[in-house]
């Protein structure tokens, strides 16, 4: 007996053969955050578990545990809620909640006992953290000094800190890596973050200057009078909004949606001591090519 083939567009059973085309993912124009949800999953540098990054109110990302979880069981001073991609502290009146991942790590000591339920996800975590250190998956983190580093690998390839501080419509931010490596966090036409730098090669450049070390907040003053900052006040204010959303001249006024979170945090010289330089880092390259 001859077999008669599947015709072309077909299953075997001769049932249509009908193909999804892949719906590319938008934001709305009204929503407060840019950021796509594919772009919110990473995994915790303490512990390997998977967290999903959101803005707060106050611009800052936040990492909330990926799973929701009833209200009666998380502390009313711990409950989020999403509303347009921002995260909102405390509840918005529903049966279920957000929590920070912070309290669910198991590398992390709590200050307070959590209730049962808190514990036992803590207890799964902590499981799951040991098998994947097991297997080789995941390597943890190594702790973050707290002493004051004066010149680092990426001081002596570039002159530049590993972690600049970047002044810009009048605040401080510090950066999560070398102003030259300062990615584009939009997306693409192809759905790839960008390549591009924020730091235009032709554009309007800022300036390394001495600035005082302590902000005008009433905070403590330091040891160190004087520290570097990267200033951008000089840069028209429509640039200054560019390097704060962290986007390249190509995507400054395009409605693109963001595949990463900025990475700049307001800066604090009593929580970020370690990233003050007391010197420009120009004078850290002539003073390392004289040794």
């Amino acid at each position: 007996m001859c077999p008669t083939p599947t015709p072309a567009g077909r299953h075997w059973d001769g049932s249509p053969r009908t193909t999804r085309r892949p719906r590319p993912l938008r934001v709305a124009g009204t929503s407060p955050s840019r950021l796509l949800r594919v772009g919110q999953s990473r995994c915790c540098r303490q512990c390997g578990n998977r967290i999903d990054l959101y803005q707060r109110t106050d611009q800052r990302p936040i990492a909330l545990h990926p799973a929701e979880l009833a209200a009666t069981d998380v502390p009313e001073s711990f409950r989020w809620h999403l509303s347009g991609g921002i995260a909102r502290p405390h509840g918005d009146g529903s049966a279920w909640c957000c929590i920070p991942h912070a309290l669910l790590c198991p590398r992390r000591t709590l200050t307070c006992r959590p209730a049962p339920d808190l514990e036992a996800i803590r207890r799964q975590l902590a499981v799951r953290t040991r098998r994947m250190i097991d297997t080789g998956v995941f390597t943890p983190a190594p702790a973050a000094s707290t002493q004051p580093a004066t010149a680092t690998a990426t001081d002596a390839d570039t002159g530049e800190p590993d972690r600049p501080v970047v002044q810009m419509l009048l605040c401080r931010y510090l950066a999560e890596r070398p102003l030259s490596d300062l990615r584009c966090v939009a997306q693409t036409r192809h759905r790839h973050r960008c390549t591009h730098t924020v730091p235009a090669p032709t554009g309007p450049a800022g300036t390394w200057r001495l600035l005082p070390a302590t902000v005008e907040h009433g905070q403590l003053a330091l040891p160190d009078g004087l520290m570097a900052v990267y200033d951008l006040g000089k840069l028209p204010y429509s640039e200054q909004l560019r390097w704060r959303a962290q986007r390249c001249p190509v995507h400054a006024a395009s409605g693109a949606a963001e595949l990463a979170l900025a990475g700049w945090q307001p800066f604090d010289p009593l929580l970020h001591a370690a990233h003050i330089h007391a010197r420009l880092p120009h004078l850290l390259v002539r003073r390392q090519g004289r040794g």
